[in-house]
């Protein structure tokens, strides 16, 4: 039997090879669509899961409210997790890391230099913690001595070729030997903290810090078995009042009770390790993370254009049930029951899917890399041959082959044999409506992701003219400029001559992204929580100001005709809003001064206020921001011409090699810094737009398969119309008005849809684009319009028939 269901499917798929290969290809697109999708948020959702005790691992994090003001971070002080080990039964093990920024590497003896972007600080338990193996080392003493350090098995190779590093001496930024103790294979991309390289954290003397609310280290703690984070966070009330009440009553003059009646408050929560890539945006992440929103948003994508697909099959079905109503009427006459032939249309389903499965494996291998490259992943190949993978998916296969198929199966066993027998079904699917609905809701989602798609570039273009208070253009950074050393201000001058170069500067504080140093300041030199303010703080020289093109609202900068400046501050406006300043020129700023248990407090004298800018992502408000004077010369900052940039960079890179010759030159412009803060909503853009097409796409193939067969069920009708004189435009305007009405019901249908959608997205940023009334027509008559060409070319293809081959049966 089921050979027979299986030839009559096959001989029904070569009949009629149009409707076929419209199927097939709807439902490939469909499918590998969802294949990539699917690939994408498993992997999104897998991160950190190959660790070693992963689910009983957590990150302490540290949230407080202070004065009004919220402060989150994923750090804490350097002694809270090994106290957190030390009091409670239910911690068996802490480590910390800290992000150490860049360094310069070479082997000792050699002189070819290595820049390693990705370098944490940690402690000598991380591998163990974690559960990562060694390629070379010994586990149990990893870390443990100062000026130790493991690489990743890729660094170690591009530094020491194929040899055993361990033992070897490298330096570090030119002055500093340390010992290579050990080589990891590279972490997995699926992994929340990326790096190629780890210095012991004994190699730090400010690491053994006790003060608590110095936040900078990333802590985690590992719970035994059958003990919950919500038990432990129970207790550390107690932990705050041992640990941080000397700390507040130093600091603010003020007990534990005192500051939390103030409406002020503390607290250690615990962040599960694998809920941090998707469900973690707070200052001081270990690297960029990932959005929950996104993964909700992209798994509706798949689930709808899956259901596209399957709607263009049903559609199709239907409509051509008229062609297939007297195989219906014979099979039942000759004694065949509606469950068989049930099964002969769900296995012809089946055989479409089956078919349509394999075309988009193989347009997902081919598409991988493209899909990698757009989604900014490393999904591998394998991952499309993952035995469980591929069950996954023929699953999903055999519920897309039930879910197409069924209706027009149940649809056509329902036919009458004495009815179908003497003609009297001859239109195809009578209950019009429903496939009406279909189509209405196809182009619903089609035009829902035109919209989208179109507001999320409003946003980038927003973004791109937003006036941020600062001049991005023109501005190029040459990085690393710590390694210069007492010689920077010496290289800024050298490399200022060039006519290019228009203004320059030294300073670590680039506004054009996420900037998180900050400090505690208060209103008046005896501290108290209401006049007390944790604050951005960011250092400067006397140059910056012309460099950046920001604007002073009163008062001056820094100036180098006045050695005061040392003991003087620059503050934004909305520091004086926040601090209450009525003459902010006549007051001074009060901050800890020393170590940071020192409880000594030291004014700065406010020498002026600059306009506010956005030196943080405009998915944030503008926070209070304090400038001082001084050169933490992370970058060296040049505003030049843009005539001749290659020369000028030729230049710039020549004075560097003076300076410090054999360390890499790297640059970039600060405008494209800008943009990388917000690549993930640039690469949403980008696989919005693909699915929009992709989508519009498969609803339009639906489509055309139902004009074709609209044409081919008026084909009489059409040739009687030409016979009395009708023109082609009228046929085809006949033809396609029905079908431009429910392209019109959608847009209709989508535009609230939409806007619910949209405005939820947009809530992640404070600075955002208006919904405007063109967006949301601009994206109807761009479907509507692709819906008539679609459905104008069967029509005028309808229209052009002679007549008298319409008419000769009659």
């Amino acid at each position: 039997m089921l050979k027979n269901y299986l030839n009559v499917a096959l001989r029904n798929l070569l009949k009629h090879k149009f409707y076929s290969f419209l199927n097939i290809f709807g439902l490939a697109i469909g499918l590998a669509c969802f294949m990539l999708i699917s690939l994408f948020i498993k992997d999104e959702m897998s991160y950190d899961t190959h660790l070693s005790d992963a689910d009983q691992i957590y990150r302490v994090d540290f949230a407080a409210t202070l004065n009004g003001s919220d402060h989150i971070s994923a750090t804490v002080g350097a002694p809270t997790g090994q106290a957190l080990k030390n009091d409670y039964p239910e911690v068996i093990d802490a480590m910390k890391v800290r992000e150490s920024g860049n360094w310069f590497i070479k082997r000792k003896g050699q002189t070819e230099t290595f820049k390693e972007e990705h370098v944490l600080m940690a402690d000598s338990n991380f591998f163990s913690f974690f559960g990562i193996p060694l390629v070379y080392g010994n586990p149990k003493n990893t870390l443990e001595r100062p000026n130790t350090l493991a690489l990743d098995l890729s660094t170690s190779k591009k530094i020491f070729g194929d040899i055993n590093p361990v033992g070897e001496v490298v330096i570090l930024d030119n002055q500093t030997d340390y010992e290579v103790v050990a080589v990891y294979n590279d972490l997995p991309a699926n992994t929340h903290f990326r790096h190629n390289m780890l210095l012991s954290m004994t190699s730090f003397g400010w690491a053994n810090n006790q003060n608590w609310l110095s936040t900078n280290f990333n802590t985690y703690i590992k719970l035994k078995e059958g003990s919950t984070k919500e038990e432990l966070e129970a207790k550390f009330p107690e932990m705050i009042e041992t640990y941080c009440g000397p700390l507040i009553e130093q600091f603010l003059n003020m007990n534990l009770e005192e500051f939390r009646n103030s409406g002020n408050s503390l607290a250690f929560p615990l962040f599960p390790l694998t809920d941090i890539h998707l469900h973690s945006n707070k200052t001081d992440e270990l690297g960029s993370n990932g959005d929950i929103k996104y993964i909700y948003i992209f798994s509706a994508v798949a689930l709808f254009i899956l259901i596209l697909a399957c709607i263009n099959f049903m559609n199709l079905a239907t409509a051509r049930s008229a062609n297939r109503a007297k195989e219906v009427g014979v099979r039942k006459a000759m004694g065949a029951f509606k469950k068989q032939l049930i099964n002969q249309f769900i296995s012809e389903a089946m055989v479409i899917c089956f078919i349509a499965f394999l075309f988009a494996y193989v347009i997902s291998l081919l598409a991988i890399p493209g899909f990698n490259a757009l989604a900014g992943k490393e999904l591998s190949f394998y991952s499309l041959l993952d035995e469980g993978y591929i069950l996954f998916m023929m699953g999903i296969m055999v519920l897309v082959g039930l879910l197409a198929g069924s209706y027009p199966a149940f649809y056509m066993t329902m036919f009458k044999p004495v009815e179908v027998l003497k003609g009297t079904i001859r239109q195809g699917l009578k209950s019009g409506p429903i496939r009406s609905t279909l189509v209405v809701f196809q182009f619903s989602i089609s035009i829902i992701m035109i919209i989208g798609t179109a507001i999320v570039f409003d946003q980038l273009s927003f973004i791109q003219n937003k006036k941020l208070g600062y001049e991005k253009d023109q501005v190029l950074m040459v990085n690393d400029a710590w390694i210069l050393r007492d010689q920077a201000e010496a290289f800024k001058n050298e490399a200022s001559r060039n006519s290019s170069v228009i203004s320059s500067s030294l300073t670590s504080f680039i506004p054009a992204g996420n900037y998180n140093n900050s400090n505690l300041y208060f209103k008046n030199a005896t501290a108290a929580s209401d006049e007390s303010l944790v604050i951005g703080t960011a250092t400067v020289d006397h140059d910056y100001m012309s460099t950046m093109g920001i604007s002073m609202k009163e008062g001056r900068f820094f100036s180098k005709e006045y050695t005061s400046d040392s003991m003087a501050v620059i503050i934004n406006e909305t520091a004086v809003q926040k601090f209450g300043y009525e003459n902010p020129l006549e007051s001074k700023l009060y901050t800890h001064d020393g170590p940071d248990d020192s409880p000594d407090v030291v004014g700065y004298r406010i020498i002026g206020v600059v306009k506010d800018f956005h030196y943080q992502s405009l998915r944030s408000n503008i926070e209070p921001l304090v400038l001082h004077l001084g050169q933490n010369a992370g970058y060296a900052l040049f505003k030049i011409h843009m005539e001749n940039v290659d020369e000028t960079i030729a230049d710039l890179e020549s004075t560097w090699d003076k300076f410090v010759p054999g360390q890499p030159f790297g640059y970039q412009f600060m405008d494209q810094r800008f943009d990388l803060t917000y690549n993930a909503e640039q690469k949403v853009g980008q696989i919005f737009t693909v699915f929009a097409v992709l989508t519009i796409l498969i609803a339009c193939l639906g489509l055309f398969g139902l004009a074709a067969f609209t044409a081919e069920q008026k084909r009489k009708e059409i040739g009687i119309r030409k016979t009395l004189g009708a023109s082609v435009t009228s046929i085809v305007n006949l033809l396609s008005r029905n079908f431009i009405k429910l392209v019109a019901i959608s847009f209709i249908i989508a535009i609230p849809v939409a806007s619910i959608a949209m405005n939820y997205w947009l809530d992640d940023f404070a600075y955002r684009t208006e919904l405007k009334p063109s967006t949301y027509i601009v994206s109807g008559i761009a479907a509507i319009t692709i819906a008539w060409i679609t459905i104008s070319f069967q029509s005028w293809k309808a229209a052009r028939i002679n007549p008298a081959q319409s008419l000769k049966d009659e």
